[in-house]
C-alpha cells in the first residue's frame, strides 16, 4: 500500500507559499507551520536531515505532497487564527467554518528534563480538540523521503501507521478513527484527537495520556526557561519570542547552531539567491550566542563554547573553513535537487552549501570572540583555562598571518577575492581579545605580544579601509565601494563611535545603501547583480550606530518599523524587500532574531525608571 492520493478533494487548491509561518522545536529538530496549522516544513532526524514535509518548497503539487494539514472542509472555511501559548514553543491555531463553529490545533516538539537529563524526541505532537459546535473535517497527512523523490510504504496497525522507505521509518499513533484519516475521509470533530509522528517506537502509555504529558510538561519547560531570562523593560515580548526561536536554532547533541530551518527561499523574487541555510556559520552563532547570553541565557553559551573548541582542535592550528556541519562535518557539498520546484515555483533547490570551501578570515575573530567568555564568567560548569587558551593562540596566529590577504568576506562572494574591511577588522579582534584573556591566566608576555599585533594591525586597517574618495571606511582596501559590515567597527570595540570618520562612514552608508529605514548589504553588484532587498542584520546594526552616536530616537523609528516587519508570530527571515516589505530568504533567520535581542537591550528605558 503507498501513500498515494487524490488531488486533495476538500482540501482546495494549495496557498501561495508564504512566510507567514510559525516554528517549533525542541532542539533537535523542528517544523514550520503556516497560518492554517499546515506544517509545510519538518526535516528529520535533524535540521540538516530529509524534509519529510516540503511543501514549503513543492507549492504547486497537486496531492498536497509533503503536508500536514487538519482542515475545514473548504467550502466552509471561514477564518483562522494562529498565537503562540504566552512564553513558549508551543503553538496554537485556530479554524472556523462559516456556521460559527471552530477548531484548535496544539502543536509542539517534546522539550523537558527528566532523569537529570533533557527529553528531546524526534516527535510532532498534534493535539486537536473542538471549540465550538461539531466541525467537519479532514486529516492530510503526506509523508515523502528522499527529497520528495519517494512515497513511503503504509503499513497499519491497531492504533498506528507506520511510513516505511529505504531512508527512515516514521510511526503514527493517532486515537482519531484510523480508516478516516488513512481514506482522508471527512468525519465530525466531536472530541479531542491525538496525533504523534515521530521514531517506529511503542508508546509506554495510552495515546491521549501520552499526549497530555508530553503538552504540560513541555508547557513547564519553556515557561520556567522564559522566567529566568534577564529582559529589558519595554519591547519584552518581542525579546521573549526571539530568544525561544534562536534557542529552537541550537543543535543540543553538539552545541552547533544552526543560520535557518530551510534551504533556499530566495534573497529576492526570482533572483536564484537560494542557498542551504541548515548548517552552522561560527559567525552567525557567535552573535546568537553573545545575544542569548545579554539575557542571561549561559546554558546555550556553554552548548555552543563546547561545539567550539572542537572545532578548534580539529583544525590544528591551520585553515578553519566558515561553516560546518551540526556535527562537525567538514563536507557539505552543494547540489541542486530538480524534483522540488522552490518557493513559489523559484527555484533551484539547493542541498549543501559551498561556503564550506571558502576562505573567510573573519572567521578567526568569531571563533576567539565567540570562546573568549569562557575564560571571564565565573558561572560557568567547566571554565576554559590555560590548554584553551593556547589552542586559541593557534586560532590568533592564523589571523595575524591572514588579516591582511584576500578572502571571499562575510558576504560569500563566489566569484571574486579581496582584501575584506570586515575580515581583517574580525582578525584584529582575534588579537585583541587574546591581549585580554592572557592577564586572567596570567600570562603578561603573552598578553604583550598579542596587544602589539592587535595595535599594529589596527594601524594598518585604519589607514587601508578608508577612502578618501567616498570620505568612508570602504569594503576592501584600497576600494572604494560601501559595505554595511563596516559598523561593526564599532560593536567590537575597533573604533569610538563617536570618532570623526565613523560618524561620516554612517552618513555615507545611510545616503547609498539605505532605502528608508532598511539598509542593503552593499553597493557593488556581485555574481548576481545588485542586491534588490535589505539585509535585516544590517538594518539592526544600523540601529545600533545611530544609537551609540546619540540618534537614539531615529534608532527607536527603524526598530519599531524591523518589528513591524515581522510576521504574525513575531518572526522574521533573513531579508525585507523595501518597496512591498515582504519577507523573503531563509526562515526564521537567527541573524535577524539576534537584532531584535541587541536593539532591545540597547534602547530599552531602565528597569528603575519604571519600578
Amino acid at each position: 500500500m503507498t501513500g498515494g492520493a487524490d488531488a486533495s478533494p476538500g482540501f482546495g487548491p494549495a496557498a501561495a507559499a508564504s512566510l507567514s509561518l510559525g516554528v517549533i522545536g525542541n532542539c533537535a529538530f523542528s517544523a514550520l507551520i503556516d497560518a492554517r496549522g499546515r506544517v509545510v516544513w519538518c526535516c528529520l532526524p535533524r535540521f540538516d536531515g530529509d524534509p519529510v514535509f516540503c511543501a514549503l518548497l513543492h507549492p504547486n503539487d497537486a496531492q498536497d505532497a509533503g503536508r500536514y494539514a487538519f482542515a475545514i472542509e473548504i467550502e466552509d472555511f471561514a477564518s483562522a487564527r494562529q498565537f503562540y501559548e504566552p512564553n513558549t514553543a508551543v503553538l496554537r491555531t485556530q479554524l472556523f467554518d462559516r456556521h460559527g463553529q471552530g477548531l484548535e490545533i496544539t502543536d509542539l516538539a517534546p522539550r523537558f528534563q527528566t532523569h537529570a537529563r533533557f527529553y528531546r524526541p524526534t516527535s510532532l505532537v498534534r493535539r486537536v480538540r473542538v471549540l465550538s459546535g461539531a466541525p467537519r473535517i479532514r486529516v492530510g497527512l503526506d509523508l515523502r523521503f528522499d527529497w520528495g523523490r519517494t512515497e513511503p510504504v503504509i503499513t497499519r496497525g491497531s492504533n498506528h501507521v507506520r511510513y516505511v522507505s529505504p531512508e527512515q521509518t516514521l510511526r503514527l499513533y493517532t486515537d482519531a478513527p484510523m480508516a478516516y484519516v488513512l481514506s482522508r475521509q471527512p468525519f465530525l470533530l466531536t472530541r479531542e484527537h491525538n496525533f504523534l509522528l515521530g521514531p517506529d517506537e511503542t508508546l509506554p502509555l495510552g495515546i491521549a495520556d501520552t499526549a497530555r504529558h508530553l503538552e504540560q510538561e513541555t508547557l513547564s519547560y519553556w515557561r520556567k526557561w522564559s522566567q529566568r531570562l534577564h529582559i529589558p523593560l519595554q519591547w519584552q515580548e518581542a525579546v521573549i519570542r526571539a530568544a525561544i526561536t534562536l534557542k529552537l536554532s541550537l543543535y543540543e547533541d553538539t552545541g552547533a547552531i544552526v543560520a535557518a530551518m530551510t534551504t533556499s527561499i530566495p534573497e529576492a523574487p526570482g533572483s536564484q539567491r537560494n542557498w542551504d541555510y541548515r548548517y552552522c556559520w561560527l559567525r552567525d552563532a557567535f552573535f546568537v550566542v553573545r545575544a542569548l547570553n545579554s539575557l542571561s541565557e549561559v546554558g546555550t553559551m556553554e552548548d555552543y563554547v563546547r561545539w567550539l573548541f572542537n572545532v578548534v582542535v580539529q583544525a590544528k592550528g591551520g585553515h578553519i573553513q566558515p561553516v560546518y556541519g551540526l556535527g562537525l562535518e567538514r563536507d557539505l557539498p552543494e547540489h541542486a535537487v530538480t524534483q522540488l520546484e522552490g518557493y513559489r515555483g523559484m527555484g533551484p533547490v539547493r542541498v549543501g552549501n559551498q561556503a564550506q570551501e571558502h576562505f573567510q578570515h573573519d572567521v578567526y575573530g568569531n571563533v576567539v570572540m565567540g570562546a573568549a567568555q569562557a575564560f571571564h564568567d565565573k558561572r560557568l560548569l567547566q571554565p576554559a583555562g590555560a590548554a584553551e587558551y593556547a589552542d586559541l593562540e593557534a586560532v590568533g596566529e592564523q589571523a595575524r598571518q591572514t588579516y591582511d590577504k584576500p578572502d571571499a568576506g562575510m558576504w560569500e562572494l563566489r566569484t571574486r577575492t579581496r582584501v575584506h574591511t570586515s575580515s581583517a577588522l574580525m582578525c584584529w579582534a582575534a588579537c585583541d581579545r587574546l591581549a585580554k584573556i592572557a592577564p586572567t591566566l596570567h600570562l603578561s608576555e603573552r598578553a604583550a605580544y598579542w596587544r602589539a599585533h592587535a595595535d599594529a594591525m589596527r594601524e594598518h586597517i585604519l589607514t587601508a579601509a578608508w577612502s578618501h574618495e567616498r570620505q568612508a571606511f570602504a569594503a576592501s582596501f584600497g576600494a572604494s565601494d560601501l559595505d554595511a559590515s563596516v559598523l561593526l567597527m564599532i560593536e567590537v570595540g575597533f573604533i569610538d563611535a563617536k570618532d570623526p570618520r565613523f560618524l561620516a562612514t554612517l552618513d555615507a552608508l545611510e545616503t547609498h545603501l539605505c532605502d528608508g529605514p532598511y539598509m542593503r548589504r552593499y553597493e557593488a553588484p556581485d555574481d548576481f547583480g545588485k542586491p534588490e532587498t535589505a539585509f535585516n542584520i544590517c538594518t539592526f546594526w544600523r540601529i545600533d550606530a545611530l544609537a551609540r552616536t546619540g540618534r537614539k530616537a531615529e534608532a527607536c523609528a527603524i526598530f519599531e518599523t524591523m518589528l513591524a516587519a515581522r510576521n504574525h508570530l513575531g518572526l522574521l527571515s533573513e531579508d525585507t524587500h523595501p518597496a512591498t516589505g515582504e519577507m523573503w530568504g531563509n526562515f526564521p533567520q537567527t541573524y535577524s532574531m539576534v537584532g531584535i535581542i541587541n536593539a532591545a537591550v540597547r534602547l530599552s528605558l531602565p528597569w528603575d525608571t519604571a519600578i
